[in-house]
């Protein structure tokens, strides 16, 4: 197959500037810090949540295990639906709506608001936000094998990181000068609540510019049938061909355990910098915009070095690095440490991302069920994210201490790198068998 044209290319990365801004908004600085403040009262940070008494920052963490638990469960069914029956632009909008809406109904999140109940209302919210983010994202990471060449897939990956990274730093200076500035007779609370307003608004807005320019699907046949037996059809055969690449199957494994570290290091950053820490917001701010503006040139340097030397090196590479930053996260107590770490997680942040996507669609055969491969990627990603949060968030419950949750991510980067140099053996040993096996 040939490269899209590059106005296909830029509208299918403008869908990571349009959603970009829930994971750096609402899931790395705004929201984690305002639900810190909000429900902490006179060094008190136990809260009551459905009847149980919990800490802020474990509830959070559960928070998100639940919504990505729930959405691996639906995910492998919605995308066999939509490769069956040819609407998976309409599951990318459906889950960009929700997700808009979520973010935008948190600007009602305080009690001022809301009463006594605003503590359920702010996490269910943020839920339904959530979900609305990474269940859009098996949809629009399927377009990326149906628009790029095998050889162009490193480098498109990367430019939609890219302009994910650049379009949420913009959104995050507006929301830090509202904050500063406070115009309109603003508190900072209020400004904080009106930048998830602006993220809800953004995410669907700019999402617009992608519906347009993504091709749709072509046409298939019309489909009789119970819907969700289909959907168990189509992906029972998507298992039993991945139970086959020897390649493939075994950097999924790879891929499950690096990615528990990666995704709970992302969410759980601010948090981590605000308690243990106790850096002031406008502090860790900054910091999530050096480290997304460093992301852009690492994307671009592992895109430039997987070229030349392949994937999985790169990739062993990376996660070593990823282990050192966990390491020093857990000896770091000032604002220093935490600034030269946060470099750290800004290179190796945007590169492991943009690698282990562009990796995986290199290495799935030529098929028109792209979606539901890439389900398999997705829910391997949320359920790693599902373990590595709730587990990072019970060290944090039963120790008092976050600091204690950061040794299991080092665990977990640990067995992610044997499964990618056992990757890295099997793509040797069977190279040249076919694309599950010799690309990467």
């Amino acid at each position: 197959m040939s490269t899209s044209n590059k106005k296909v290319l830029n509208g299918w990365a403008m869908y990571d500037w349009a959603n970009s801004v829930y994971n750096l908004v609402i899931t790395t600085t705004f929201f984690p810090a305002y639900f810190i403040g909000v429900t902490e009262h006179n060094g008190n940070d136990n809260v009551k949540f459905l009847g149980m008494e919990l800490r802020n920052s474990a509830l959070y963490d559960y928070s998100l295990a639940c919504a990505y638990l729930l959405i691996a469960f639906c995910l492998p069914i919605l995308s066999s639906i939509a490769d069956s029956r040819g609407n998976k632009k309409n599951f990318l909008k459906f889950f960009c709506y929700t997700g808009a809406i979520g973010c935008s109904l948190l600007y009602f999140f305080t009690p001022d608001i809301i009463g006594p109940y605003f503590l359920e209302y702010g996490v269910f919210c943020f839920m339904i936000a959530t979900i609305g983010y990474c269940g859009g994202l098996v949809f629009y990471n399927s377009y990326l094998p149906e628009i790029a060449a095998v050889q162009d897939r490193d480098r498109i990956s990367a430019k939609g990181y890219a302009y994910g990274y650049i379009g949420s730093v913009l959104l995050q200076l507006v929301g830090f000068a509202l904050v500063m500035i406070k115009p309109f007779g603003l508190t900072e609370g209020g400004a904080v609540l009106t930048t998830f307003l602006l993220v809800g608004i953004w995410w669907a807005s700019f999402a617009q510019i992608t519906f347009r320019r993504l091709p749709n699907p072509p046409a298939k046949p019309k489909v009789k049938g119970n819907v969700l037996k289909d959907g168990f059809t189509e992906l029972k055969k998507v298992y039993h061909q991945v139970s086959k690449m020897p390649v493939l199957k075994t950097y999924l494994r790879a891929f499950f355990f690096y990615s528990m570290g990666v995704q709970t290091v992302m969410l759980a950053a601010t948090i981590f910098g605000k308690k243990e820490l106790h850096m002031e917001n406008s502090m860790l701010i900054f910091t999530v915009v050096i480290i997304q503006l460093v992301a852009i040139l690492g994307a671009w340097i592992m895109a430039k070095l997987s070229s030349k030397y392949g994937n999985f090196k790169v990739l062993i590479a990376t996660v070593m690095l990823w282990i050192c930053v966990c390491t020093g996260a857990y000896f770091t107590y000032t604002q220093t440490q935490f600034f030269i770490l946060a470099g750290l997680v800004g290179l190796v942040m945007g590169g492991i991302q943009a690698l282990s996507r562009s990796t995986y669609a290199k290495l799935i055969p030529e098929t028109t069920d792209t979606t539901s491969f890439f389900s398999y990627y997705d829910v391997t990603e949320k359920l790693a994210i599902v373990i590595g949060t709730f587990t990072f968030g019970f060290i944090d419950h039963i120790s008092g201490s976050m600091r204690n949750s950061v040794l299991i991510l080092i665990v977990f980067f640990s067995i992610g790198l044997i499964w990618l140099f056992s990757a890295l053996r099997k793509q040797r040993k069977f190279a040249g068998n076919g694309p599950s096996t010799a690309v990467a």
